[in-house]
C-alpha cells in the first residue's frame, strides 16, 4: 500500500493525499501549466537572442564589405553596432567576432580580442558544427565550462560560475562562411528563467531543472545529466540542505563540487538508476505523475511533477525539463471546510457535555419545568458560546487573512502598486488562503516580470526611436540635398533638351542641304563619268591606232633591215667588181697595147665600183639614219602606247573614283540620316528623362513628405514610450531583477 516509502513515512503522506485527493486534477493543471510556461519562456528567450544577433549581422553586412570586415575590421564602427546589441541583450556578458582561423578579431570584452581558439577546446566543437555546411549554420552550443565566463563576471544573474552557453551565428558570402558572431551567456541565466523564486507555488520544495535527454552534438554528456542550476544549489529552499554542502540520504551524501551542471546525474541513490521521473520523460518524451506515493528523486524523497522534452532553436541537443514538488508539500493543505468541521464538531461536543452536566445537576433537586427551562437556556448559552468560539478560531482568522489579501490586491489594483511586495504564505493557515496567497504572489511575480519586460522594451523602443530619429534627420538632410541636386539636374536637363532640340533642327537642315548637294554632285559626277567614259573610248581608239603605227614602223624597220642586207650584198659585189677591175687593169697593163681598151673598160668598171661603193655607203648611212629614226619613232610610239595605257588606267580609275564618290555621297547621306535619327532618339530619350526626372522629383517630394511623417511618427512613438514609462513608473519594481 505504501510502496517504497514504508509504513512510517507512507501513512502520513497517504493521509494527506487522501484528504486532498479532490485537488488531483488541479495539481495536474498546476504542473502542466508550470512546465508549459517555463518551456515557452525558454523558447521565447532563445528566439529573442537569436534575433538580436541576426539584427547585428544585418547591420554589419549593410555597412561594410564582408571580406573586408573579416580581414581588417574597423573597430570604431564595430564598437558602435556591437554596443547597441549588447545593451539590448542584457543576458549577454560578451559579444565577439570570430574569423575562420579561430581568431577573435573584435570583442566587447577587450581582454578577449586577439585570442585564438584551437582544436580540442570545448567551444571549437560548436564552431565546427556551425561551419559544417559551406555557408554555415547557427548553433546554440553548451552548456560547457569556460574560464573566460568566470573572469568576465555576471551581468543579469545573481548566480554566476564558469558554465556557459554560446550563440554562434555564421557570417557568409555566397556559399562560403567567412566567420561568426558569438554571444556569450552564463548558463545560470537558464536557471533564472525557469526558477523565478518568488513565483514558486511550492516554495519549500519546488524545483525546475533541465537535463540532457538526447545528445546531438555533446555526445559525451549522458542522458539524465543536469544542464541547469538546481534550487538545491542556491540555498533558497527551506529544508536547510544544499548540494554544495551535501544532501544527506540513507544511501550516502549527494553533492557537487562547483556547480550542478554536468556534475549531477538525476539518479535515485537507493538504486543508482535514473529516477523514474527523468527516466520516463526521456523514454516517453513527457511524464506527468501527481499521485501517491510519487517517485524517488536524487534525494530519495517522494516527489511528483511534470517532465517534458524540448529543443531550443538551433540547438543540436534534445533537452528535458522536470517541474517537481515534494509530495508532502503539495498535499499538505487542509481546507477551511475541514477546519470548520473540526472546530464545529469540537464546539458541539463541548457544549453537549456542558449542557448534559448542567441538566444532570439541576435534575437532582429541581422540578420538571425548571429542568426544561434550564435545558433550553443551557443549549442556547452553550450554542452561542460554540458559535463565538468557532467564529473566533475560524471565521475571524479567515476573514483577517482575506482582508489582508484584499488590501494587497487593492493596492496593486489601483494602478500604483508596489510590485516588489509579496504576501508571506507562512502568515496564513495551511488552507485555501495560503494557496490563494501563493497564487497571488505568482501572479504579482508574473506581473512584475511583465512590467519589467515592458519597461526594458520601452527603453529599447525609446533607444531605437532616438536612433531612428537621428537616422531620419540624417536621411532628411541627405534627401534635401538630393532634392536640391535634382532641381539643379533638372535645370541642366532642360537646358540640354533645348540644345538637343536645336541640334536636331540643325541636323535636319544639314540633312536637307546635304541631300541637295548630293543630288547636284550626283548630276555632275554622272556627267563627268560620261565624259570619262567617252575619253576612255577615245583612248582605246588612240591605243589601237598607235598599235597600228607601231606595226607599220616595225614593218618599216624590218624592210630597212632587208635593205641593209641588200646593200651589204651590193657592197660585196662592188668590192669584187673593184677587185676584178684592178686585176683586169693589171692584166691589161701586162698585155700592153692590146689590152689598152680593156684597161679603159677595167678603169671604168673600177670607177663604177667605187661609185657604187660610195653610193652604197651613202645609202647605208641613210638607211642607218632611217633605222635610228625608226627606232626613235618606235620608242616614241611605244612610250605613247604606255602613255595611252596609263591614260586608259587613269580613265578607269577616274571612273571608279566617280562611282566611289557616288557611293560615298550615298553613305554620307546615310550617315547623316543615322545622325538625325540618333538625334531624334536622343531627343525622345531626353523627353522620357524629362518625364522620369519629373517623376523622380515628385517621388523625392513624396519621400520628403514620408520622412517628415516618419519624424512625426517617431515623435509620437517617443511620446507613447514616455507615457508607457510613466505608466510603468507608477509601479515600484525590483530594478536588480531582470526576470
Amino acid at each position: 500500500m505504501f510502496g517504497w516509502l514504508g509504513f512510517t513515512k507512507g501513512l502520513p503522506l497517504w493521509r494527506s493525499y487522501r484528504l486532498n485527493e479532490s485537488l488531483k486534477s488541479d495539481v495536474e493543471e498546476i504542473f502542466e501549466g508550470i512546465a508549459e510556461t517555463r518551456m515557452n519562456v525558454l523558447h521565447s528567450w532563445a528566439g529573442d537572442y537569436w534575433r538580436h544577433l541576426e539584427r547585428l549581422r544585418d547591420q554589419l553586412l549593410s555597412t561594410a564589405d564582408v571580406a573586408a570586415l573579416m580581414s581588417s575590421p574597423e573597430h570604431s564602427e564595430l564598437e558602435r553596432t556591437f554596443t547597441e546589441t549588447y545593451s539590448r541583450g542584457t543576458d549577454f556578458t560578451e559579444l565577439f567576432l570570430l574569423n575562420n582561423a579561430g581568431n577573435v578579431i573584435y570583442s566587447t570584452y577587450a581582454e578577449h580580442m586577439g585570442s585564438t581558439y584551437t582544436s580540442g577546446q570545448a567551444f571549437e566543437a560548436g564552431v565546427a558544427y556551425a561551419a559544417e555546411p559551406a555557408q554555415g549554420r547557427p548553433c546554440l552550443f553548451g552548456p560547457y565550462a569556460d574560464p573566460m565566463t568566470l573572469r568576465i563576471g555576471s551581468r543579469s544573474s545573481t548566480f554566476h560560475d564558469a558554465m556557459t552557453i554560446m550563440f554562434i551565428l555564421p557570417i557568409s558570402s555566397g556559399d562560403r562562411m567567412l566567420g561568426a558572431i558569438c554571444g556569450r551567456v552564463p548558463n545560470d541565466v537558464l536557471g533564472d528563467l525557469i526558477q523565478r523564486e518568488s513565483g514558486h507555488i511550492y516554495p519549500d520544495s519546488g524545483d525546475n531543472y533541465i537535463f540532457m535527454a538526447k545528445p546531438g552534438l555533446n555526445k559525451h554528456v549522458q542522458p539524465g545529466t543536469a544542464l541547469s542550476r538546481s534550487r538545491f544549489e542556491d540555498r533558497t529552499f527551506t529544508h536547510g540542505e544544499n548540494l554544495k554542502d551535501g544532501i544527506t540520504t540513507d544511501w550516502g551524501i549527494v553533492s557537487v563540487n562547483e556547480h550542478t551542471e554536468l556534475e549531477l546525474m538525476f539518479t535515485d541513490p537507493a538504486t543508482g538508476m535514473l529516477h523514474p521521473g527523468v527516466a520516463s520523460t526521456i523514454r516517453n518524451g513527457s511524464n506527468l505523475f501527481v499521485e501517491f506515493p510519487g517517485y524517488s528523486d536524487y534525494r530519495h524523497i517522494p516527489v511528483i511533477g511534470k517532465g517534458v522534452t524540448f529543443q531550443l532553436p538551433h540547438c543540436p541537443d534534445l533537452w528535458g525539463m522536470m517541474c517537481e514538488g515534494d509530495l508532502e508539500e503539495v498535499y499538505r493543505q487542509r481546507s477551511i471546510g475541514w477546519r470548520q468541521i473540526k472546530l464545529g464538531a469540537g464546539a458541539v461536543t463541548l457544549s453537549a457535555l456542558a449542557a448534559g452536566a448542567l441538566i444532570w445537576f439541576i435534575a437532582t433537586a429541581a422540578p420538571l419545568w425548571l429542568i426544561a427551562v434550564s435545558a433550553g437556556l443551557s443549549h442556547l448559552i452553550f450554542g452561542l458560546l460554540s458559535i463565538a468560539f468557532v467564529h473566533k478560531r475560524a471565521s475571524v482568522r479567515v476573514v483577517e487573512r482575506l482582508q489582508a489579501i484584499n488590501r494587497f490586491i487593492r493596492i496593486n489594483a489601483e494602478g500604483e502598486g508596489d510590485l516588489t511586495q509579496r504576501l508571506k504564505p507562512n502568515d496564513f493557515e495551511n488552507d485555501e488562503t495560503r494557496e490563494l496567497a501563493k497564487w497571488i504572489n505568482n501572479m504579482i511575480d508574473s506581473l512584475e516580470n511583465i512590467m519589467l519586460r515592458v519597461k526594458h522594451a520601452s527603453d529599447d523602443v525609446q533607444a531605437s526611436q532616438q536612433t531612428m530619429l537621428r537616422s531620419t534627420a540624417v536621411t532628411a538632410e541627405s534627401t534635401e540635398r538630393v532634392n536640391q541636386n535634382m532641381h539643379v539636374m533638372l535645370r541642366s536637363i532642360r537646358r540640354q533638351l533645348k540644345d538637343i532640340d536645336v541640334a536636331k533642327d540643325v541636323a535636319g537642315e544639314m540633312r536637307e542641304q546635304l541631300r541637295s548637294i548630293e543630288q547636284e554632285a550626283d548630276r555632275q559626277i554622272a556627267t563627268a563619268q560620261g565624259e570619262v567614259e567617252r575619253i576612255g573610248d577615245k583612248m582605246q581608239h588612240i591605243s589601237a591606232k598607235v598599235q597600228q603605227s607601231n606595226e607599220t614602223i616595225r614593218t618599216f624597220i624590218h624592210t630597212a633591215e632587208q635593205i641593209r642586207t641588200v646593200l651589204h650584198t651590193i657592197e660585196e659585189i662592188s668590192a669584187q667588181t673593184h677587185l676584178l677591175a684592178l686585176n683586169a687593169s693589171i692584166e691589161a697593163a701586162r698585155v700592153g697595147e692590146h689590152g689598152r681598151g680593156f684597161a679603159v673598160v677595167a678603169s671604168e668598171i673600177r670607177k663604177l665600183a667605187d661609185m657604187t661603193n660610195r653610193s652604197t655607203n651613202e645609202v647605208h648611212e641613210i638607211i642607218q639614219l632611217i633605222y635610228k629614226e625608226a627606232q626613235q619613232a618606235y620608242q616614241s610610239m611605244d612610250d605613247g602606247t604606255k602613255a595611252v595605257e596609263e591614260g586608259t588606267q587613269l580613265v578607269a580609275a577616274a571612273s571608279s573614283l566617280l562611282s566611289a564618290a557616288t557611293a560615298e555621297e550615298s553613305r554620307k547621306a546615310q550617315v547623316v540620316d543615322e545622325v538625325v535619327a540618333l538625334m531624334e532618339k536622343i531627343a525622345a530619350i531626353s523627353m522620357e528623362n524629362r518625364t522620369l526626372s519629373t517623376d523622380v522629383e515628385s517621388k523625392v517630394q513624396e519621400l520628403m513628405s514620408e520622412i517628415m511623417s516618419v519624424r512625426h511618427t517617431s515623435q509620437t512613438v517617443e511620446a507613447i514610450t514616455v507615457l508607457m514609462q510613466q505608466l510603468v513608473g507608477q509601479f515600484k519594481l525590483t530594478e536588480a531583477r531582470v526576470r
